[in-house]
């Protein structure tokens, strides 16, 4: 049996209850704690996310500084004649091009800045506000996941082959593709839920 005063604490924190009906942070009910891990679980996840996707920022920042070496080598190379032509510039310079692509097109998708055209005009109703939002993310998760999924066989298939100048492996390239697919997914996916829960909040609101 708990002291009387740890029972008549946990009577006061559990007595307070929110509008949706879900028992305080820091609740001795059950269902309190229940609810306090899920808003955990939630802020872990969106801190996850975003610290991926500011280590992406850094990442596709150092390649595109270092693509300008070998653009840079070019480009003195073919109008100075200071330097003979490298060939392996441009292939490295290719290499690092589709890394930037890859990574860059799924900071995009986090980040909502990929091009879009609107076909239909925007909905007003929350429903159907949701209902288009969830038709881009579920088609652009849909393509995300097949590129995810056929793009391991296209690693593969890099995997046996070799650069022409620098003779490197080009699955260095190759790999980018699934991994690309992944986070694509994984972004979309979040985007998804988070514009659920919009719904649900603006759903409340409206009825």
């Amino acid at each position: 049996m708990p002291p009387r005063s740890v029972h008549r604490t946990c009577l006061k924190r559990s007595a307070p209850s929110n509008p949706r009906g879900c028992p305080p942070l820091g609740s001795c009910d059950p269902r309190g704690i229940l609810f306090s891990l899920k808003l955990i679980g939630k802020h872990m996840i969106l801190r996850g996310l975003e610290l991926l996707a500011s280590l992406l920022r850094f990442v596709v920042g150092v390649l595109m500084f270092s693509l300008a070496i070998p653009v840079g080598l070019q480009v003195i190379a073919r109008y100075t004649g200071v330097i003979p032509v490298y060939l392996w510039t441009e292939e490295l310079a290719t290499f690092i091009f589709v890394w930037v692509v890859m990574l860059g097109s799924a900071l995009a998708v986090w980040e909502g800045t990929h091009f879009d055209v609107q076909v239909i005009p925007g909905a007003k109703h929350p429903l159907l506000a949701f209902l288009q939002q969830a038709l881009v993310l579920g088609l652009v998760a849909g393509f995300a996941l097949l590129f995810a999924w056929y793009g391991i066989d296209y690693a593969k298939f890099g995997g046996n082959q070799t650069s022409v100048m620098m003779r490197a492996n080009l699955m260095f390239t190759h790999i980018s593709v699934p991994i690309a697919g992944v986070l694509w997914a994984v972004f979309a996916l979040y985007r998804l839920y988070q514009a659920f829960a919009v719904y649900r909040t603006e759903g409340r609101a409206v009825s």
